[in-house]
């Protein structure tokens, strides 16, 4: 990465300063990771693993765990190992990588949640093209576009923060490097590039949650002509799709459709969608979702029983 400045590293400010309030920023988020990672390959090993759950939207569901899990990582264990550091220094290149993984995973979760919305529309709205419009053909290819925009999303960042010189303070007033923070540090007139970030992560935001919005609008609309047995499947399903819409998108709009000023709120509203969602997923998809607890049942009591008959 081509340095475009006279900083060789950054130090990041966290979450507090306070050496108590570190620790139990430690315990607190090292349980919220923890949590994330096993809850989220519990679900990819389900998935995985069983017969059952071989639709488009337990397909959808795999990449958006795979997701989540990296997404989260991306930031969290950074922040558990810096709350137990004196001085949390991350050089130029870390710095970037950063941004860019953030970005790139950060993308594909609002993309598969796109997915999943479109996997449902057809499935209650046009239920007689379902096997054919949503083939694993055409969900391997729509999985595949969006792997290729979150690329081109995080690129379009990347190539943002390199362009930003930084000669002067080098505290990043945050636990993580993003854009926002770094504009802040940029030795030069960063009003046309925070523009091209509203339009960029912004508009991502901004006209996926419409999209995700409408959609289900007219999803729950539909379920008028459906029995009051399909209707409680399919409300149960698009209740729990809704309630990640509007935890993972609600900070993402706050933080990135605004001009370059920061509030002491940005940082929670951070923890919340890169730690607080990937975590609150799987929780959300299993207590919600009949089919991946049996999945799970079946799957532990074929484990307990083989480890028995050893």
């Amino acid at each position: 990465m081509q340095q475009n400045n006279s900083t060789a590293e950054f130090i990041l400010l966290g979450l507090t300063q306070d050496p108590m309030k570190k620790k139990t920023v430690f315990v607190i988020f090292f349980i919220f990771y923890l949590g994330t990672v096993v809850g989220n390959l519990l679900i990819i090993v389900t998935i995985k693993s069983s017969r059952t759950l071989g639709s488009p939207m337990y397909y959808f569901l795999f990449y958006l765990s795979f997701a989540d899990s990296c997404f989260s990582t991306s930031t969290a264990p950074r922040l558990i190992v810096d709350s137990l550091s004196a001085k949390n220094t991350i050089t130029y290149n870390e710095c970037m990588t950063q941004v860019f993984a953030l970005h790139f995973f950060g993308c594909m979760e609002v993309f598969v949640l796109l997915l999943m919305a479109f996997d449902r529309y057809v499935a209650i709205c046009k239920p007689l093209h379902y096997p054919t419009i949503m083939s694993r053909q055409v969900c391997t290819i729509l999985i595949v576009l969006a792997w290729i925009g979150s690329f081109i999303h995080s690129i379009a960042q990347i190539i943002l923060a390199l362009r930003l010189p930084f000669c002067g303070p080098n505290l990043i007033d945050h636990y993580c490097c993003d854009l926002q923070p770094l504009l802040k540090l940029a030795c030069m007139d960063t009003y046309k590039i925070n523009l091209l970030l509203v339009s960029n992560s912004g508009a991502i935001c901004s006209s996926s949650f419409v999209i995700l919005m409408i959609s289900y609008i007219v999803i729950l609309h539909s379920l008028r002509n459906h029995s009051a047995e399909g209707r409680k499947k399919a409300l149960s399903t698009c209740t729990s799709h809704i309630i990640v819409v509007v935890l993972c998108f609600g900070p993402c709009i706050f933080i990135y459709t605004r001009p370059p000023t920061t509030f002491p709120i940005d940082k929670m509203m951070a923890i919340f969608y890169t730690i607080g969602t990937p975590f609150l997923n799987p929780l959300i998809y299993t207590l919600r979702n009949a089919e991946v607890k049996n999945a799970m049942r079946k799957l532990w009591h074929i484990k307990i029983t083989s480890e028995t008959r050893r």
